[in-house]
């Protein structure tokens, strides 16, 4: 089971989108934080998950996160080792236009629906 959204953006903002931590700040969980120091498999990087009304958090929880792959314009994963999760993101441009972006599991539909608010232009 996967999440898919498709968004009418270009590839390279999608990209941006998706491996920048601003963007991502603004619609994987928004509000919470990202360390990226360096972009590239095997790096290491830290989501800070804030308190919302999604979870059931009283302060912020960071978890480390491993970076698996990154092929600029097609993948992005990341490793979490508890509870054991490779979460990648993948994208691809599509014929008609715009760019799908999937999940490799369920459960990222809020996610994605933020994301492509975020890049078409709709104020959040």
């Amino acid at each position: 089971m996967t999440s898919s959204i498709w968004i009418d953006a270009a590839i390279e903002q999608v990209w941006q989108a998706i491996t920048e931590e601003e963007p991502l700040s603004k619609w994987y969980a928004p509000g919470s934080t990202w360390a990226i120091p360096r972009l590239a498999a095997g790096e290491k990087m830290i989501f800070t998950l804030m308190p919302s009304e999604h979870n059931q958090l009283t302060e912020p929880l960071p978890m480390e996160l491993t970076i698996e792959r990154v092929s600029k314009h097609q993948e992005f994963a990341f490793y979490l080792e508890v509870p054991e999760t490779v979460i990648a993101i993948s994208i691809a441009e599509e014929p008609q236009g715009g760019t799908m972006v999937r999940f490799n599991m369920a459960g990222y539909d809020v996610s994605l629906a933020y994301l492509k608010a975020l890049l078409e232009g709709a104020t959040s």
